[in-house]
């Protein structure tokens, strides 16, 4: 990780407002790679006039910035804010929207466990209570369950290689994000920093699972992607998640799937090229195809942070037989097939069903709480 870049170029904020993006949704222009670039390092170096950094955010959620942009942003942020510490598994990333969810049940942990039981790593990472929401994550449910949360990188490395499982906590592997806590607090709306945190793959993870409320976000993350020049993606799977996370809605779900394309060979100065845009599809599931008869309302719960790890341990035990039962064992299928551990979700299913009847996965939940 590099410290903030203190010498920049010519593109303050102010100045990008006055002359591209500030001038309204329809008639904002975009910012080229290297603006966006400076335009972030300066936010990390905490250069900006707060009312200046207020007006910027506010004029790209109006303008919608493109995957580029986004690209830029999430590579400045690689490499000045987020310390990595790459397990010797390579797990699935699972970076869920970082400010939470407010009514249904967070299912990502027990799903976590079920697929690291069955051969699976998985990662996930949060901060704690982010804005807009400051709702239940994965911090959260993990801390009710008396599993340690506030690691160092590289526990949080040895915590997935010990235990099939981890996570990693904001404050600690993206400082630099966790500093803009306040200023994002301020402003009441989403920014594209609640994007970007949401890949910042701490594990160096060739994996990426995450979720959408409309495909073209999904397409817009892909595109994100093949774009970075600091993002080691090799394939992201997202899908309709509820409330914006990576849970898997009953019923209807659309799902998108990119794959990076084959790179080509090194050029004459040796270095690695960048990978193509890749190869996206998009498919639906019907959950009732699986045997699971249910809503969404059926997921709903009272005290999400409490019923969650409470759904979470007596599922990972064996002793539910029910909708949230079935909506574990179906992530826990999503992030097998995510790594190519399966075939299809119909064997992550079977081996998820197998892996929490035999206690493979209530060991795991003991192992985390041991760590």
């Amino acid at each position: 990780m590099a410290h903030a870049t203190q010498e920049f170029g010519e593109w303050p904020l102010k100045r990008l407002l006055t002359e591209l993006v500030g001038s309204g949704p329809k008639s904002a222009d975009d910012m080229n790679r290297e603006q966006a670039r400076e335009a972030f390092q300066r936010i990390l170096a905490g250069e900006p006039d707060h009312t200046t950094l207020g007006a910027f955010w506010l004029a790209n959620r109006w303008k919608k910035n493109t995957p580029e942009e986004l690209a830029a942003f999430s590579d400045v942020m690689r490499e000045e804010s987020v310390v990595t510490a790459e397990p010797d598994c390579n797990p699935v990333d699972c970076g869920a929207n970082y400010d939470g969810k407010h009514t249904s049940a967070v299912l990502g942990v027990a799903s976590g466990v079920v697929a690291a039981a069955a051969g699976t790593p998985v990662v996930t990472h949060s901060g704690d209570r982010v804005p807009t929401q400051k709702a239940t994550a994965y911090k959260h449910v993990l801390d009710e369950l008396g599993v340690r949360t506030e690691l160092e990188p590289e526990e949080s490395a040895a915590m997935v290689d010990e235990t099939g499982f981890g996570f990693y906590y904001q404050p600690n592997f993206n400082p630099g994000i966790h500093a803009l806590y306040e200023r994002r607090d301020q402003m009441g709306v989403r920014t594209f920093v609640n994007t970007i945190e949401t890949v910042a793959n701490p594990a160096n993870a060739d994996v990426h699972l995450g979720s959408f409320y409309h495909l073209a976000f999904a397409k817009k993350m892909c595109d994100l992607v093949a774009e970075s020049e600091a993002l080691t993606y090799s394939r992201v799977l997202m899908f309709q998640g509820m409330e914006g996370y990576d849970d898997i809605r009953p019923g209807y779900t659309k799902v998108a799937d990119w794959r990076e394309a084959p790179r080509a060979s090194e050029g004459s100065s040796g270095d690695k090229p960048r990978a193509s845009a890749g190869e996206f599809d998009d498919f639906e599931i019907e959950t009732a195809e699986y045997g699971m008869e249910m809503e969404s309302e059926d997921l709903a719960v009272e005290d999400v942070t409490a019923d969650s790890a409470a759904i979470t341990e007596a599922v990972l035990a064996g002793e539910r037989d029910d909708h949230f039962a079935d909506a574990v064992a179906l992530n826990a299928a999503f992030r097998m097939f995510a790594r190519d551990d399966v075939a299809d979700l119909e064997s992550g299913l079977e081996r998820a069903r197998d892996v929490i009847a035999d206690g493979s996965a209530a060991a795991v939940l003991e192992d985390l709480r041991a760590f």
